[in-house]
């Protein structure tokens, strides 16, 4: 499709709100607007394209990183120190959350399938209420809440993370480790599911489908822990400079290679180890689609290349050789909707420079899935070897100068996920200020994902009301997600102005608009049809 122009007047504006000197706007979409139904409009009351960039925070609840602060808390604390994080995020422009639902084999919910976390209580298996509280549900809480502040809420999920270093409490029934014993290894101070027992497989896909269909979710995310990180062989000692390398304790998938070698496999070990991830994400993937087509499963790998393929200069750790992750190959044939490659290295490191990795991980992207990569914002202000805010806006800038057509809309880094929300809650260096007056000042909605199928929304009701307008939904259509609204400003050219407001019947203010366009936002992102309203003298008075 050929991307619409704006108009120089309101391209000027939104740089102008953008924020920071020399940094480009938001993403605008390539789509042609949806025909305005009753009113078409002139030509000179024709919108400019909504604003699109997924703005989103890890929130982090193993370790009690983000949240809540710490396990034991009331449930009343626990629920007033999301509240806190969700406003932070409101309140800063981001329009996405990817909270961590399953930390190791365990849940932040009410589930038949795993234990509570004890992350919360402090206790596996121990419910996040204490007697005389009332019984809640923190999964059913966090996407109640972000929804009605217009915020996706994503689903984070540790697909084979069994038990964490920092847990204390013992496993507790039904936690797989207690159900299926010969399925969990020991590895390290963790742990671990293995990834080639199909019984381990099959329990992480059974609890991502059950979290699916009792909960409103917006997305699955999986992130960077397939096959464990390596651990040194126990008592192993780093020689002087210029010895070999520590050896790596092999991981105990012993039984399952020599199932696999009887079956007559002919696949060298590595190899095997990544097929049996390979399928897994596939196998997610189908799942995500068989029970709830609109919500995207999204994939937060580690940020470097494979090296047989890696641009010059970069040098690294391998996820190719010791994940046993083909992140490429799951990039390359589309087993994913978005791609969040963790980019955790400044712009001018050595070996790791970030605009380089970005370039390499939009070049792998034929099916032009969406590239949203994470940000490593809790350096800023970190206790050793900090960041200055200055880096993390100036990486920002980076991302938005990679956008650009393509055949779905944007093509390029359209997006990002800060790791982690607690930075920006805790304001470092005035990080989140700066952001929310400049560079997240003009709102945007979550870039469209038209390869997957949602619910039409309809088309709004607009009326005024006591010198305002009310927006309410089409009765006979499925709800919208958000409202995308335009005031236009009378004046030669015209000024327009963009909001992207909360679901549900809203009640808003002109503020001196002549005209408003309203339109809802459907399950993945696209722009229902419009609704136009006058506001000037020629519809008499209200």
């Amino acid at each position: 499709m050929k991307r619409r122009s704006v108009g120089a007047a309101a391209l000027a504006t939104l740089a102008k709100l953008a924020g920071c000197a020399g940094m480009p706007p938001p993403v605008l979409p390539s789509a042609t607007p949806a025909a305005a139904v009753g009113v078409p409009g002139t030509a000179a009351e024709q919108p400019p394209p909504a604003p699109r960039e997924f703005r989103a925070a890890w929130v982090a609840t193993v370790a009690n990183i983000d949240w809540p602060s710490r396990p034991g808390l009331s449930a009343a604390t626990m629920r007033a120190e999301a509240l806190a994080l969700l406003e932070r995020a409101r309140t800063l422009g981001l329009n996405a959350l990817v909270l961590q639902v399953r930390p190791a084999g365990d849940a932040i919910y009410a589930s038949a399938l795993e234990p509570w976390t004890e992350v919360l209580s402090g206790e596996q298996g121990r419910a996040p209420w204490a007697a005389g509280e009332a019984p809640w549900d923190p999964l059913a809480f966090w996407v109640a809440e972000a929804h009605r502040r217009g915020i996706e809420l994503h689903a984070w999920f540790n697909p084979y993370r069994a038990r964490h270093s920092t847990a204390k409490s013992p496993l507790v029934a039904p936690h797989i480790g207690r159900r299926l014993p010969a399925v969990v290894k020991p590895y390290g101070d963790m742990l671990w599911m293995d990834p080639a027992e199909p019984a381990a497989a099959a329990h992480t896909l059974a609890v991502v489908a059950d979290v699916l269909r009792r909960y409103d979710i917006d997305g699955v995310h999986i992130d960077d822990y397939f096959y464990p990180y390596p651990v040194p062989v126990p008592g192993a000692l780093p020689g002087p400079p210029g010895s070999p390398p520590v050896p790596e304790a092999p991981f105990p998938d012993d039984e399952a290679w020599a199932r696999y070698q009887r079956g007559g496999g002919v696949l060298a070990r590595d190899d095997w180890r990544r097929a049996q991830v390979d399928q897994f994400v596939q196998a997610l993937q189908r799942t995500v689609r068989d029970v709830k087509p609109w919500v995207r499963f999204g994939i937060s790998p580690f940020g470097l290349p494979r090296p047989d393929r890696r641009p010059a200069g970069v040098t690294g750790f391998s996820q190719f050789d010791k994940l046993y992750a083909d992140a490429e190959r799951w990039l390359e044939n589309g087993w994913l909707d978005y791609w969040a490659p963790q980019l955790y290295w400044p712009i001018a490191r050595e070996g790791q420079p970030f605009p380089v990795l970005l370039d390499y991980w939009l070049a792998q992207n034929p099916l032009q899935r969406h590239v949203w990569p994470g940000l490593f914002t809790s350096k800023v202000g970190a206790p050793t070897t900090p960041w200055p805010a200055r880096e993390l806006l100036d990486q920002l800038g980076v991302l938005r100068s990679r956008a650009g057509p393509g055949a779905y809309g944007p093509l390029g880094a359209t997006g990002h996920i800060h790791f982690s929300l607690v930075a920006l809650q805790q304001d470092r260096e005035g990080l989140a200020t700066t952001l929310a007056r400049g560079a997240y000042a003009l709102p945007a909605l979550v870039p469209a994902t038209p390869w997957l199928n949602a619910p039409a929304v309809g088309v709004p009701g607009l009326r005024r009301l006591n010198g305002r307008v009310r927006i309410e939904p089409a009765v006979a259509a499925a709800a919208p997600v958000r409202w995308a609204v335009w005031r236009r400003h009378a004046g030669a050219p015209p000024r327009w102005a963009f909001d992207a407001l909360p679901p549900g019947a809203q009640d808003i203010d002109p503020a001196g608009a002549d005209l408003l366009w309203v339109q809802g936002v459907d399950r993945v992102g696209q722009l229902g049809p419009r609704a136009l309203i006058h506001l000037d003298t020629r519809l008499g008075p209200p």
